[in-house]
């Protein structure tokens, strides 16, 4: 047997890669489009809970992108005290396969791929999804994933207004510092739900909840705004999905089961199902189904999280890697 080795991303050298917003985008996006052409296999996430009092999960997502020639799986942990020791709240590793022969092909530091290539899909479902003319953001959640959504929003819509908000001060605050720093303009961190949402275009909640609470008031979302929910935990009302045109979710095998998921109550009580369901987002960036038609439109976008937008990332990331003399190789066998 020849030898085998295996390429080897860790943060500090995907941090040295400095990907672009478009190139994040962009390898997102292809993923996407081969998910809406068939060309892909998902199988629904799976979790795996430790203890409840540790008060975190791992999520093992799984998937094959043909185009790429790659399959992949990512487990990553979510623990939601984290910030008390110094943590992200989010550590994942991302293993990249020859799906012909199972062959390790790479292992990468999947944290900031995680953050990044949540942030790619609430950026490509915006351009698909929220009016053309948006210029008020309003972003509930300061975790990881919030820096890359507001990041790569801005990047598609150049917002004259974004409004964060997060349940402690400092968290909101400091993200909001960070975010004006590198964006180079003005981030307002408000104390509240209502101030945030109220009169936005796009409105993404990415909130960190012990357990559901209807925090987001449905009647606070205006006539053709963009809704985008995904926190773990519910913090929408029943009545959200009532006013939308269209709902629109990343994968439905997943987004229809499990524990987990900010419209799971939407699931169990038929008000979102297949047959209310507008399109998954792969097929609308394949343009297989419309995105939006009309700026009276008000929409709705769940995404829990894709396998195939991990492999897609972090396909990316060892190409531009390879061409920059970046990472390690490790011997397998």
């Amino acid at each position: 047997m020849k030898p085998i080795y295996i390429d080897y991303l860790n943060a500090l050298d995907i941090e040295a890669l400095a990907m672009t917003d478009a190139e994040i985008i962009g390898a997102v996006e292809a993923g996407l489009v081969a998910q809406g052409n068939g060309q892909t296999v998902i199988e629904p996430r799976v979790h795996l809970e430790p203890d409840p009092s540790f008060h975190g999960h791992f999520n093992v997502l799984r998937g094959y992108v043909a185009p790429l020639d790659a399959a992949g799986v990512k487990i990553v942990g979510d623990y939601v005290d984290n910030y008390m020791h110094g943590l992200p709240s989010e550590f994942g590793i991302l293993n990249l396969f020859d799906p012909r022969t199972g062959t390790p092909r790479a292992i990468l530091d999947a944290t900031v791929i995680t953050d990044m290539r949540t942030g790619a899909v609430t950026a490509i479902g915006a351009r698909h999804l929220a009016k053309k003319s948006s210029k008020v953001l309003a972003h509930i959640g300061a975790r990881g994933t919030a820096y890359w959504n507001v990041r790569l929003l801005d990047h598609l819509f150049d917002f004259d207004e974004i409004r964060v908000h997060s349940r402690r001060p400092e968290s909101r605050d400091s993200f909001a510092a960070k975010l004006a720093a590198d964006l180079g303009k003005p981030v307002l961190a408000v104390a509240d739900w209502k101030s945030c949402v109220e009169g936005a275009d796009i409105v993404v909640e990415a909130s960190r909840l012990p357990e559901p609470q209807p925090l987001l008031k449905t009647e606070w979302i205006k006539r053709g705004a963009l809704v985008v929910p995904y926190g773990t935990m519910s913090a929408v009302e029943l009545s959200l999905t009532d006013i939308m045109q269209k709902i629109v979710v990343d994968d439905w095998g997943q987004c229809k089961g499990g524990k987990f998921g900010s419209l799971r109550a939407h699931v169990e009580t038929g008000r979102l199902s297949e047959a209310t369901l507008h399109a998954e987002l792969g097929q609308i960036a394949a343009g297989l189904k419309p995105g939006r038609q009309s700026d009276g439109e008000t929409i709705l976008f769940w995404h829990r999280g894709l396998s195939l937008s991990d492999i897609a990332l972090g396909k990316a990331m060892l190409a531009k890697a390879g061409e920059n003399g970046i990472g390690q190789r490790l011997r397998f066998a």
